[in-house]
Parts: C-alpha cells; structure tokens; sequence
C-alpha cells in the first residue's frame, strides 16, 4: 500500500486526474501528427481561433454545457475530445480500484491512461507517439523495480523480450507492422511482467481475426489495406492487465 486512505479515495483521485491527463491526451491526438507544438498557441477553437476560456477546457462537463458546441462561433467540437477524457479517467480509476493504492495500481493506471492517445493517434495516422510511449516505459520500469527490487530484472526482461519479439517481427517483414508497435510492446512488457505473453497472444488473434474478416469481404484487395496493429496490442494488453496470470496458470495447467 502506497498510502493509508481508503482505495475508493484514490480510485477518485486517480480518475480526476485521468480526465486531466486525458485533456492533455487530445492536445497530444491534435497536434503531434502534424508535428505543432503541445503548448502553443493556447487551446483553441479550430473554426474561429478563438481562445478557450478556463471554464471551456473542464474535462467531459465543459463539452456537455456547451452541447458540444463553440460558445463563439457555435462549431461544432467533436465527440472525440469527452471520449479521450472519460476513456483516461475510467481506465485510470479502474486499475486503482481494481489493484488498489499500490505500486501495480499505478503501474496499471499508467499503461491505462498512455494507451489511450496510442490508440486515438494510431487509428487516425497509423502512428504510434514516441513522445507517450517512450516516457511511460521508462517511468514504468521504474515502478516495477520500485515494487519488487529483489527481482528487478522481472519487469527489465519482459520489457526486453516483449519489445525484441516485435522486433525481429519488424525486420522481417518491416511492410507488416510499424516501428512503434515495437517500442509499445517495450511499455507493455514494463507493465505486465510474464503476462506480456498473452497480451501479444490476444493482440495476434484479433489481429488475425480481422484479416481473415477482410479476406472475405474484399478478397484479394484486403491484402492492399493499411490496418493499424497499436489498437490490438492494446486490447491485447487492458486483458492481459487483468487476466494475465488466469491465463498464463491455465495454460500451465495444461502443460502439466
């Protein structure tokens, strides 16, 4: 236990700061594609350039009171915006309630609230931010080393091994996914531990599955279509996150 309140305290605490964080996510999803500055020029509307105000820029509710509407100009402001924001917040708070104030809560919030701009970006661009995932491996590894230094080298391998799978899937066939999967399985392999290994389980089979779903519609044009793997290894990893080791014990089992 990190701190002696109550886990619904910091289940809030986390979530409140989460919708912050996913705030900044959308800032994050708007501009790095384009390669503009996150801190310049100060949130705006993209139809008038009109400046937000402090009460325009409150996560989910100022969207809501608006309408989802410019109070200048009345543009409309996409869903997209509370979607990022409450997506951040509910992962945030869900892995403290679910793992508690403690080092692995924080690990899983993490995981949770960077996958969230992963996924938004990688949709829309087919990119995968160095400048969220990088920074939250790191941070990450520390944690994990933080929550069990006597096996330090848990979190390190997984992050090594994870991350050097996806590699040498890279450089054998660069065409079939992007650089930035490799270095988002480093961030994963940080976070789950041995449960990395169903997290690419799943990512592949959804993956997979989607293929085969495209095959059959389009045929041999399927082959041709661009599909972003960083929303798989993101499925993959929110179940590994929480049933990781059921599955990695059942599998044992099985070998056994």
């Amino acid at each position: 236990m990190l701190l002696g309140a109550p886990t619904a305290y910091w289940a809030v605490v986390a979530g409140v700061l989460g919708l912050c964080l996913g705030s900044f996510a959308t800032v994050v999803a708007s501009r790095w594609p384009a390669g503009a500055s996150l801190v310049r020029p100060r949130s705006h509307c993209t139809s008038c350039e009109r400046t937000l105000g402090a009460a325009e820029l409150v996560p989910v509710l100022s969207w809501l009171a608006l309408r989802g509407r410019c109070r200048g100009c009345g543009a409309g402001v996409s869903w997209r915006y509370p979607a990022i924001e409450l997506a951040s917040g509910a992962l945030a708070a869900g892995a403290i309630a679910g793992f508690g104030p403690t080092w692995e809560g924080l690990a899983a919030a993490l995981l949770g609230v960077s996958l969230v701009p992963v996924v938004a970006i990688d949709l829309e661009h087919k990119l995968i931010p160095d400048l969220v995932v990088l920074p939250a491996a790191a941070v990450a590894l520390a944690v994990g080393v933080a929550a069990d230094p006597a096996r330090w080298w848990v979190p390190v391998a997984a992050a090594l091994g994870a991350g050097g799978f996806m590699f040498m899937l890279w450089f054998l066939y660069p065409g079939g996914m992007g650089f930035g999967d490799v270095k988002l399985a480093l961030l994963m392999g940080a976070v789950l531990g041995a449960s990395v290994v169903p997290a690419l389980v799943v990512a592949f089979a959804g993956g997979a599955a989607l293929g085969v779903a495209l095959l059959a519609r389009f045929g041999a044009r399927a082959r041709r279509m661009a599909v972003p793997f960083g929303p798989f290894l993101a499925a993959g990893a929110l179940v590994a996150l929480w049933w990781g080791p059921s599955m990695l014990g059942w599998y044992a089992e099985r070998l056994g």
